[in-house]
């Protein structure tokens, strides 16, 4: 029985479940609410694509946090 995918995020390795959306790893990983950039095996996702992307096993997953500064 498959519980999960193994994925690779910012180069760690990572189990999700399958058919996990982008929108839920970001739910997971407690970013939902921040200012995040993402790609998946290098290619830019758009904000709006995160609950149709559903990340697939052996995926590498890039988040780039936005930050503020002076």
């Amino acid at each position: 029985m498959n519980h999960g995918q193994n994925i690779s995020v910012n180069g760690d390795p990572r189990e999700v479940p399958v058919g996990c959306s982008l929108e839920r790893l970001l739910c997971l990983l407690d970013l939902q609410n921040r200012r995040v950039a993402v790609a998946i095996n290098r290619g830019i996702v758009p904000r709006a694509r995160y609950a149709a992307s559903i990340i697939e096993d052996g995926d590498r997953i890039e988040i780039l946090e936005a930050v503020g500064g002076g």
